[in-house]
Parts: structure tokens; C-alpha cells; sequence
């Protein structure tokens, strides 16, 4: 059985396995390569050979425990009927933004799901049996900061004001968001996704009520219904910026693993959830993009905050896209022994 699967049916393993996220992407030249050629980050993530090949190359070059299916949280605010596109420099574009347009008014276009999962059904085929896939989605209330503005923003003000002004009108947007993913991620596991990974990169923005209905209660709600279709299949929460507030997502959402970012204290979390909770996290990406002490520290750090608990290795958020890649191997080197 794959480590990393071992590890999220609640056993340690030592060393434990390993994967970064964003590893399919902007730091591999390989990567580079093939986003020129493609034209566009969208026609990349959209030709399943294309984004398979991109799974693909981290674990080939690095032997990672785990790939990451190629894509982007924004697919499901594209299925449901927004214009997707990537300015070079400045980020995603989502026409029309929903601070100026109604949910109603929208065109879906599911569809657009169609290439993501055949990438899952053929980077599943290439995979050893000893690797893993994971497929992924935005929460929905990250992906609801996204469609409210129209692309991404520095505090996420669009969308708060949005569920203070007009909560009736916040909430269908979180549903409908919810339901989407939940087709989507289905569509993952039957396209042989292993697990699942749900992102909630902008849940820190939020007060403390809030953070309770428009991120704890969605996500709750994902995770049941996608156990209840696809029992076995772990998912995983990544409340970024969560804080203090971690241990209680855990137990209010039951995902099947934590996932704790950077700036989060690895053991605050290990003293206050179940031994039994498998945690993903958290070295600093910045460590592992300085490299030398910097992330040996951080390596040894996390590695003994984790020490006899499920666990696996990762950065507690995506990795730079200037980091060197003797960098990685080092990472590697540090994990493997």
C-alpha cells in the first residue's frame, strides 16, 4: 500500500512520505517547457495529456510519494458559467464578477470538468501501484472570493461584504459552489483519485463566526456527502490561516487529515486533535527555498513535533516558483535519510 495512504488510515510511518504542494508547476524547467508550447496556463490544464505529463514530472524527477492531479480551484466557477482566463503578471480573470452580476444569470458548462478528469484517468494509469493521487478542489468559500471578485484579491473585502450585506445571497453562492465541487471531485475519484484535498487558501481572512458558517459548515457538508458516494476515499482540509481555530475544523468537518500551513504551530495542533488525526504541513516554503540550515531546521523541526504521529511531510504552502531545485533534492535527501 502507498505510505501516504497509509498514513491517512491513521498510522505512522517512518520516514514518513512526502510530496509539496504546487510541485506540479512553475519551479520544474521541464514544466516550463511545455506551458510555452501550450500557449496559455488554461489550454495546459485543459489537454489531459498535457496535464498528466505535468503530474507526472515531479514524481518522476524527485520520486515523490504522492502526485498532484494538474489543475486549477477555478475549473468549477468555469463550469458554472464564468469566463476563465490568466493574465500573465497579474493573476486569474473571472467575467463576470458576482459583486456586479447574478448567480441566475450564468451559462453552466460542465463539460469543462471532461479533460481534468481524464488527466486523473491517465496519471492513475502511469502511476506505480506505490504511488498516490490525489485529486483536488477549492473550498467554497475560497472559490467564492474568486467569482464575487472577479480574480483574486488582497482581503478577500469583495466577498466578506458580500456575507455581511446580503448573507441569503452569500449562502446560494456557497451552495451552489458546494454542489459543483461535489460533482467534480466525484468525477476525480472515479477517474481513480485516491484521496482528495479540499483548499480553503483565504479561510484566515475570516471572523470567527463567519469562519463557521462559510467555511467549517460547506466543508462539512462536502465531506459527508462525498464519503456517502465514495466510502474509503480520504479527504483532506486545508484551512489556511486558520490558526487556533484548526483542531475545531478538524473535529466539526471530519476530514480525514489537517493540513497546517506555515505560520500555524505544529505542536499546538498535535496537543489539542486525536493522536489519531493524520496532519499534513508544515515546513515554511521560503526554508526550502533558502535551502542550507534554514531547511534542515525546518525539517527537523516538523519531523520531531510529528515524531510516533501520522504524518505526512509537505510545505505549509506551495512551493515559490523561484526555488532551486537542488533545493528539492536536498528535501528529499532530509526525508529518506
Amino acid at each position: 500500500m502507498n505510505a501516504a495512504l497509509t498514513v491517512l488510515s491513521g498510522q505512522a510511518v517512518d520516514p514518513p512520505p512526502f510530496w509539496m504542494m504546487r510541485q506540479a508547476g512553475r519551479y520544474l524547467p521541464e514544466y516550463l517547457q511545455l506551458r510555452a508550447e501550450k500557449g496559455s496556463f488554461l489550454a495546459l490544464a485543459t489537454d489531459s495529456d498535457a496535464a498528466c505529463e505535468v503530474t507526472m514530472q515531479p514524481i518522476r524527477r524527485f520520486g515523490f510519494d504522492v502526485a498532484i492531479l494538474f489543475s486549477d480551484i477555478l475549473i468549477v466557477p468555469w463550469a458554472m458559467g464564468q469566463d476563465l482566463g490568466f493574465a500573465e503578471g497579474e493573476g486569474p480573470r473571472l467575467a463576470p464578477p458576482l459583486k456586479a452580476a447574478r448567480l441566475e444569470d450564468l451559462q453552466p458548462e460542465r463539460s469543462r470538468y471532461l479533460p481534468v478528469w481524464e488527466t486523473a484517468r491517465k496519471a492513475r494509469a502511469e502511476l506505480a501501484a506505490d504511488k498516490a493521487l490525489f485529486g483536488f478542489a477549492g473550498s467554497p468559500y475560497t472559490v467564492a472570493t474568486y467569482m464575487v471578485a472577479g480574480g483574486g484579491s488582497k482581503d478577500q473585502a469583495d466577498a466578506r461584504l458580500m456575507a455581511y450585506a446580503d448573507p441569503a445571497r452569500f449562502q446560494a453562492l456557497i451552495d451552489a459552489i458546494a454542489r459543483e465541487t461535489l460533482h467534480y471531485l466525484s468525477g476525480q475519484v472515479d477517474g481513480g483519485a485516491d484521496a482528495l484535498m479540499l483548499f480553503d487558501s483565504w479561510a484566515g481572512s475570516l471572523a470567527v463566526q463567519e469562519f463557521e458558517r462559510w467555511v467549517v459548515a460547506p466543508t462539512a457538508w462536502l465531506v459527508d456527502e462525498l464519503r456517502k458516494r465514495h466510502p474509503g476515499v480520504p479527504v483532506l482540509g486545508f484551512p489556511r490561516g486558520a490558526g487556533e481555530k484548526a483542531p475545531a475544523y478538524a473535529r466539526e468537518t471530519g476530514v480525514s487529515a489537517l493540513c497546517v500551513d506555515e505560520a500555524t504551530d505544529l505542536r499546538f495542533v498535535v496537543a489539542n486533535t486525536p493522536d489519531s488525526l493524520p496532519l499534513q504541513g508544515n515546513v515554511d516554503p521560503l526554508a526550502l527555498k533558502a535551502g542550507g540550515e534554514a531547511l534542515r531546521r525546518a525539517v527537523a523541526d516538523v519531523r520531531e513535533a510529528m515524531r510516533g504521529r501520522p504524518h505526512i511531510l509537505n510545505l505549509g504552502h506551495g512551493i515559490d516558483r523561484f526555488t532551486p531545485i537542488a533545493h528539492v533534492e536536498e528535501l528529499v535527501r532530509l526525508v529518506r535519510g
